[in-house]
């Protein structure tokens, strides 16, 4: 299972399998592929979603299935998708009437992200060969400049949208029934419209973007730092979190650098363009909680060191998810 559920060992049997003798847009193993046209670069993504449950706190595998596929386009610098497919693998029994609120939730996140699904494909299994219903989407949009995840350079400010692990612990607990006493929701949202301001503040200043979804913000920054051959130091102080979630991460002894979120993005910018950035994500409703976390410097032999303000310690690189099956 971990090696479907982010960090090192997906990255290496992606390397080990999928990779092996690619050239071309799939070997730069970023949140999407790069065709350029014209004067243009079309920007092409996939994503599967297997999130057990299917209903969560915050939001649905409908409404997951869009935003992570906007969400990875966006982190590219296409913010403006043309459209989506999506393909529906569903488990002989599985209720119609669910079907349809789910898919009806698929389309209520697409109207907020300005696009739509413009194809798809059904498919129906016998009872136990898949667990209810699985979802693949795939978005293309256009770019006029393509951001990557390797373009931290030392020097650069790294900026979160928002709190991290919202997403990772409102699942867990939905999943595994507990109760913290206290309300997790997902962060689950398609980011593109907040991306779009971000550019537009920042402009060439921005230098790279991720979304820290499985594996969380450590495999994320890890993967960034790696691909860019810088190190980022992270102040543990100023890494937004909300109180609930800081609560149960305590609680279950989980570190909340490692877990999922879906609604949040991680940007690499020059300093000289933090101010404006910083108010153009505060602007909006899913940037309102934006923080500068950390600092990209010379390369290092550790690749994420995190300030504790007493000292500071290596994060590794996650090996796998906590909680497999998360998106």
């Amino acid at each position: 299972m971990k090696h479907g559920a982010g960090g090192r060992s997906m990255r290496r049997l992606i390397e080990r399998v999928f990779l092996h003798g690619a050239t071309g847009p799939a070997a730069a193993m970023d949140d999407g592929a790069v065709i350029p046209i014209g004067d243009h670069f079309l920007i092409v993504t996939t994503d599967s979603h297997v999130i057990h449950p299917l209903v969560f706190p915050g939001g649905d595998i409908g409404r997951l299935s869009v935003a992570g596929t906007v969400n990875d386009l966006a982190m590219m610098g296409a913010t403006e998708p043309l459209g989506l497919t999506c393909g529906a693998i569903v488990e002989e029994g599985f209720p119609v009437v669910e079907l349809e609120r789910l898919h009806a939730s698929a389309r209520a996140a697409c109207e907020e992200a300005g696009t739509s699904i413009v194809a798809g494909d059904t498919k129906v299994m016998r009872r136990g060969e898949v667990d209810g219903l699985v979802l693949n989407t795939t978005g293309v949009g256009l770019a006029a400049r393509v951001v990557r995840d390797s373009g931290l350079r030392a020097g650069d400010v790294i900026i979160v949208t928002g709190t991290i692990g919202d997403h990772g612990m409102a699942v867990m607990a939905a999943r595994h029934a507990f109760d913290f006493g206290a309300d997790l929701r997902s962060d689950v949202a398609p980011l593109n419209g907040l991306i779009r301001a971000a550019l537009a503040a920042g402009g060439d200043a921005i230098h790279a973007m991720k979304d820290p979804t499985r594996g969380g913000v450590a495999s994320a920054l890890h993967e960034m730092a790696d691909k860019s051959r810088v190190g980022v130091v992270l102040d543990e102080s100023a890494l937004p979190m909300r109180p609930a979630v800081r609560a149960a991460a305590d609680l279950l002894g989980i570190d909340p650098l490692f877990i999922a979120n879906e609604g949040k993005a991680l940007i690499g910018v020059h300093p000289d363009a933090v101010l404006a950035v910083m108010a153009a994500l505060r602007a909006h409703r899913y940037g309102r909680d934006a923080a500068v976390i950390g600092r990209c410097v010379e390369q290092s032999q550790h690749a994420l060191v995190l300030d504790t303000g007493f000292g500071r310690r290596i994060v590794s690189e996650p090996d796998g998810e906590l909680l497999p099956r998360i998106c």
